[in-house]
């Protein structure tokens, strides 16, 4: 097999531009290479396919690709809202410091409730200020909320989880299997995932990302999320490309709706933790039998074994754990946590997902078995502090206007401006059919099969 397992040799791929965001580490030099493996596999798929005689040219704009690790939509006019709740941040404790992720209300709520203050972040400091940082991340974690303490990079690989996580690879393949893919007539070599049909269970950030990028190369993508969830400030980013629907997993129907449409998957993209799936009467089995010839990736945020496998975690805690934040602060030269200028385990994690989507399909139209994909924010966090940084002067912080694309897009809340593709391969570019869109937009259906 030659399922994707790293990222591609530089060798392989050509890259346009030059410069790094600031950072103690190679955040630049990571978004360019996870570009580049989505094209290094999508030149394989397009190949396989017979949709092109020789394998195209893959070439990355090394500067689009940095900005893309940012927020890829300028609104006209009008304001995206605030990423962040009020109390979410790094506070000092008694020991050391401790993050807070409060964005989603029940996150917010386990927080305040083990600190028993009221929501004002002056009340949420004084309180942390007398506790530690291990007494309090557990406290929280355990009323089920999400929180993590600054740890160094020597304190993570000599913690339990660390140790597990060192001998995981970045991309997990298990359980081979050989599947029949579904003809797809529309497919050519400009847009190579036309009739894909894209199921995303994903939330912030990671997810998405991979399915958006499905979505540049043609890929109908359906999105499915509880009724009223949403993601303020990061949608318009993510949502580009697709079909956004509403869907009640607890209820029977709503199961059986779910189930009627991973029948006419091509691809299952999920973040749910180890055995969430089985909750929802979704297993492994189940799943095998409602679609034989799928292509499922999924993702969590410690790894997939070890004490934290089923922990609860986002790109700015993993950061925290795993030694990111305090790495940073000694190279900012600074007394409080520096985390990376942009979510780059979330974004690198996205594209590598989609990488090896298309690295299973190349698979599978070759008539190799395939296998199932796991990959985790922790893991890709290894993968980047492995990384030589570029010697060079020129940094990247924000993108001008020409780094735009001169095309208005009319999103679900306003007019504004894409950033420009990073990534071609040979004559495909990518672009999006759709405007981002609000949660709960569109039917769950499949568009290409409604009456």
């Amino acid at each position: 097999m030659s399922l994707l397992s790293a990222l591609p040799s530089t060798e392989t791929y050509r890259v346009n531009g030059a410069g790094a965001r600031p950072s103690a580490f190679a955040v630049s030099e990571l978004a360019t290479a996870s570009f580049a493996a989505v094209g290094q596999e999508m030149s394989r798929l397009v190949t396989a396919l017979n949709l092109s005689p020789e394998p195209p040219d893959v070439s990355v704009d090394h500067r689009l690709a940095s900005l893309w690790y940012g927020f890829s939509f300028k609104p006209d006019g009008w304001d995206m809202p605030n990423h962040w709740d009020a109390i979410a941040g790094d506070y000092q404790a008694s020991d050391g410091w401790i993050r807070l992720h409060t964005n989603l209300p029940h996150h917010r709520t386990a927080a305040l409730k083990v600190l028993e203050v009221n929501p004002d972040r002056s009340s949420v400091e004084r309180a942390i200020l007398d506790r530690t940082i291990s007494e309090l991340e557990a406290a929280i974690v355990a009323e089920g909320g999400v929180a993590a303490a600054m740890r160094s990079r020597a304190e993570w690989h000599d913690h339990p989880q660390g140790r597990v996580l060192a001998r995981e690879p970045l991309i997990g393949w298990q359980g081979p299997r050989n599947i029949r893919l579904r003809d797809r007539p529309q497919a050519t070599v400009e847009r190579p995932l036309a009739g894909l049909r894209v199921l995303d269970l994903t939330r912030i950030l990671a997810g998405p990302v991979s399915t958006r990028t499905l979505a540049g190369f043609g890929a109908e993508v359906l999105r499915i999320d509880p009724p009223g969830w949403d993601e303020p400030g990061v949608i318009p980013d993510i949502s580009l490309g697709k079909h956004c629907a509403y869907l009640n997993l607890k209820s029977p129907a709503g199961i059986g709706q779910l189930q009627e449409l991973l029948k006419q998957a091509d691809v299952f993209v999920h973040g749910y933790r180890p055995g969430a799936l089985d909750a929802l009467g979704l297993a492994k089995s189940t799943r095998d039998k409602l679609a034989p010839n799928r292509v499922e990736v999924t993702l969590d945020a410690y790894g997939w074994q070890g004490p934290w496998a089923t922990r609860r975690g986002f790109d700015s805690l993993v950061q925290m754990s795993a030694g990111i934040a305090h790495a940073g602060m000694v190279w900012a030269g600074v007394d409080e946590p520096t985390p990376l200028p942009v979510q780059a385990l979330d974004h690198a994690t996205g594209y590598l997902m989609a990488a090896a989507i298309l690295s299973a399909l190349a698979e599978a139209a070759s008539g190799q078995a395939v296998m199932d994909a796991r990959l985790s924010l922790a893991r890709t966090a290894e993968l980047l502090a492995t990384l030589a940084k570029s010697d060079t002067e020129v940094d990247i912080t924000g993108a001008s206007l020409a780094d735009y694309s001169d095309v208005q897009e009319h999103s679900g809340w306003g007019a504004g401006h894409r950033l420009n593709p990073a990534l071609t391969v040979g004559t495909s570019k990518m672009r999006w059919s759709l405007p981002a869109s609000k949660l709960g937009s569109s039917e769950p259906v499949w568009p290409s099969l409604a009456t």
